[in-house]
């Protein structure tokens, strides 16, 4: 028994949660491994950027907030995962300094109609700052094991490929979003998760037993070792910045380099297959659809579909996103 289970929660119930401070060098530190831009990275360098000011990287705020979905919602224990999240909205950004807490509705409960063992519960959560302001809000799924019945046998995990990584050197130019080419899809090259990275995330973000401890994982439903599904997210923005410093290298050398704001969320996050400790992802990027800003003169707003695959060919990890993106170069 994990400690918690899907009959603990009842529809319509609300659950408070917090405090959470943030510090600059929180925000600095995962910047610099998941999110490099200049706005996540350094307080003067942030001001010459679309927002402004250091904020910390979303896919960050995201994390918090599982940080005290766990601690809060789940109560210390552990889930039986996330099949996604159906949406998440980045309304505010979140400064050095700011204290953080969850407000969470049980929206709906459900046993599973295909696994007796366990249920599905979705919620609402509400991220907000120490003003009370909303920064963040998701839309969201998560497992539990029902009480009184028997767990089904933990998966069997086939063994990781070992194959060397060998980084890309390839280059593609990047246009304004007025000229760029619906359609396109970049290759973001590959991510290992090494099972010192995943516990490392995991004590940061998301410390549920199948991401913490190898021996605790195996007696899960998941049975090894296995990265939060807010990692795998972070890894695909850490490939997207990656392959994005080769194309800015070959843009820059015949004329201006278009730059990328903050994005105000996604939707439609699917964690298809568990990424396991050695897999190794493979992701891209695809863009789908584009609009110039009225509020924001000279940017536009670009949708992109993401996909993460397994050396074994599954997909592992989709994702529709959107970021704000400079529309044309300057007069």
């Amino acid at each position: 028994m994990t400690g918690i289970a899907f009959e603990d929660f009842t529809p319509g119930s609300m659950i408070e949660g917090g405090p959470l401070t943030v510090t600059e060098a929180e925000i600095v530190a995962f910047a610099a491994e998941f999110d490099p831009q200049p706005f996540h990275l350094d307080a003067e360098a942030a001001k010459a950027t679309f927002v402004g000011q250091l904020i910390g990287s979303g896919w960050q705020t995201a994390g918090f907030g599982m940080r005290l979905a766990q601690k809060h919602v789940f109560r210390g224990a552990t889930s039986m995962g996330s099949p996604g999240i159906q949406e998440l909205r980045w309304l505010r950004p979140v400064l050095p300094g700011d204290t953080l807490s969850i407000s969470v509705k049980v929206e709906t409960c459900r046993a599973s109609n295909t696994k007796p063992d366990r249920g599905f519960v979705t919620f609402a959560m509400t991220v907000l700052n120490g003003a009370g302001k909303t920064v963040m809000t998701q839309a969201f799924t998560v497992m539990f094991a029902r009480r009184g019945t028997t767990p089904l046998p933990p998966r069997v995990v086939a063994p990781a490929d070992d194959e060397p990584l060998v980084e890309a050197e390839d280059s593609e130019p990047l246009h304004f979003l007025e000229s760029a080419p619906l359609g396109t899809t970049r290759d973001l090259g590959r991510h290992r998760f090494t099972p010192d990275a995943i516990v490392a995330f995991a004590r940061a973000y998301d410390p549920q037993a199948f991401h913490l401890d190898p021996e605790a994982a195996r007696e899960t439903h998941f049975g090894a070792l296995c990265a939060s599904g807010w990692h795998t997210a972070a890894a695909w923005m850490k490939r997207l910045h990656i392959t994005r410093e080769r194309d800015i290298a070959h843009t820059a050398k015949s004329g201006p380099v278009p730059q990328l704001g903050p994005s105000p969320g996604f939707r439609d996050m699917r964690w298809l297959v568990p990424v396991y400790a050695g897999d190794t992802i493979r992701y891209t990027c695809t863009l789908t659809d584009k609009r110039a800003t009225a509020s924001r003169p000279g940017w536009g707003l670009a949708t992109h579909q993401n996909t993460g695959v397994n050396q074994r060919g599954q997909t592992v990890f989709t994702f529709t996103g959107s970021v704000f993106w400079q529309w044309a170069p300057e007069a």
